[in-house]
């Protein structure tokens, strides 16, 4: 016979029921992460009080009892039967991929892939934000060679023979016009065309404080000893084969009275940088300076971002006073190299100037050393630090268009199409309507203009 009493009996009959309630919507959300069948249980139950559970307490519930999966889990793709999931994907299409031999005039206005192979300088390296989600909206890493591809890829044809003073360059032009889809074309070509590439996707980070720093007496500089050996093993795992047979032309003076002698292989004082973090800086100003000796190899410095290196920085003194981007040791050995006080042999440093973030925008005294908009000078109460008027020095302006032409931006509208990236059908009518509304700009062409046919 029962213990409880008949005033207790229905009140613990209730929370019975409401335990099993719970349990049924936790197996749910369970088998909605595993992608199995999902049934509906217990819709129209009430809790106490005569109110409905919400989602949010059933939710809640099922994760205090360790059931749910707490995030949200797409449908499998085997359950995408219906002929509107059935695309053509870019992978499927017959796209040449991006090669040196192939970035001619006759391939004008034609996209092309990046293959991206495991050692990849773009794959290895990164890339910037707004390129990366490009590609993950494509299934596939695509470019457009437009006419500005081609003059520089001539750039740097002439360059591979030259030394980098007379070959530093920096990508100028209006935001969203393809200034870092640039960069990538000339480290894809160079990297196709044998060269050793060091390829710096977003110089922001080494002025946000996204890592550590630590003050060098010796150098009188702060040390990103983290930066550098990250840079280092990226560095290796691109350029391996290319700096196989290189060796020092001098003795290596290491921290701790330690140092490698003359003819050391440059894969050994890489792994030196390897292992110990704190040697990391000095080894790759080590590096960089036996690459610019040697005149085996063209070599290659690309730099996105580079007004980063220009501005005040995140970082702060023992004073909590702000560190200029050319007192840390990454910026400042980039800035060596584009200024032109140290070169290499063989090879070319490019940059290209970002406007997408504001925190570290395009200074006026920058655009004015650069000589951007001449006209426009600084305020006569604004002290420009003399260290962007010396880094700047010698270094020459590519001017990107600011809009595609025709057949280029119709290229693109294929790829994006062929991709299954619209909503509304492909066809003149909406091509020159997304043109004309963009006014030819690459990135509001895609984002605000093919891509908003998503929105309804």
């Amino acid at each position: 016979m029962s213990t409880l009493s008949a005033s207790t009996r229905p009140r613990a009959l209730l929370s019975a029921f409401r335990r099993e309630v719970l349990s049924l919507n936790a197996r749910l959300y369970a088998a909605q992460a595993k992608g199995g069948p999902v049934k509906q249980h217990a819709q129209g139950y009430k809790g106490g009080k005569g109110q409905k559970l919400t989602n949010k307490q059933r939710r809640m519930e099922a994760i205090r009892n360790n059931k749910s999966p707490g995030a949200f889990v797409s449908l499998p793709a085997s359950q995408l039967r219906h002929e509107l999931f059935q695309s053509q994907r870019l992978d499927e299409l017959d796209l040449p991929y991006f090669r040196a031999e192939d970035l001619t005039e006759g391939n004008l206005g034609k996209a092309l892939a990046f293959p991206l192979p495991e050692n990849d300088a773009v794959r290895v390296f990164g890339m910037p934000r707004n390129v990366l989600l490009d590609f993950r909206i494509l299934s596939k890493a695509v470019s457009v060679v437009r006419d500005v591809t081609i003059k520089l890829v001539d750039r740097l044809q002439a360059a591979s023979e030259e030394s980098s003073e007379r070959n530093r360059f920096v990508l100028s032009g209006s935001a969203g016009c393809g200034k870092s889809y640039l960069l990538i074309q000339g480290v894809e070509y160079a990297a196709s065309a044998g060269w050793i590439v060091m390829y710096i996707p977003r110089a922001i980070n080494l002025v946000n404080s996204s890592t550590p720093y630590s003050y060098d007496l010796r150098a009188q500089t702060y040390l990103q000893p983290v930066f550098a050996q990250r840079t280092l093993e990226r560095f290796r795992s691109v350029n391996e084969h290319a700096i196989s047979s290189l060796v020092t032309e001098d003795k290596v003076d290491l921290d701790d009275g330690l140092s490698l002698p003359q003819g050391t292989p440059l894969l050994k004082l890489i792994d030196v940088g390897l292992k110990d973090q704190t040697s990391a800086p000095t080894v790759l100003a080590a590096l960089l300076e036996a690459l610019g000796k040697q005149t085996k190899v063209p070599v290659l410095l690309a730099i996105d971002d580079f007004q980063a290196l220009f501005t005040k920085t995140a970082y702060k003194t023992p004073q909590f006073q702000t560190v200029r981007a050319w007192h840390l040791s990454m910026p400042r050995l980039l800035l060596e190299y584009a200024s032109g006080r140290k070169v290499f042999a063989r090879g070319a440093v490019v940059g290209a100037l970002s406007l997408s973030d504001k925190t570290y925008s395009l200074s006026q005294e920058l655009r004015h050393a650069l000589g951007l908009q001449p006209w426009l000078r600084p305020s006569p109460y604004l002290r420009v630090a003399p260290e962007i008027t010396t880094f700047t020095r010698g270094v020459q302006v590519v001017k990107v268009p600011e809009e595609l032409n025709v057949n280029e931006a119709a290229t693109l509208f294929e790829v994006w199409n062929k991709n299954r990236s619209l909503h509304t059908p492909g066809n003149d009518e909406l091509f020159l309507a997304k043109y004309t509304e963009s006014g030819g700009n690459p990135r509001d062409f895609v984002w605000k203009g093919l891509l908003s046919t998503l929105q309804t």
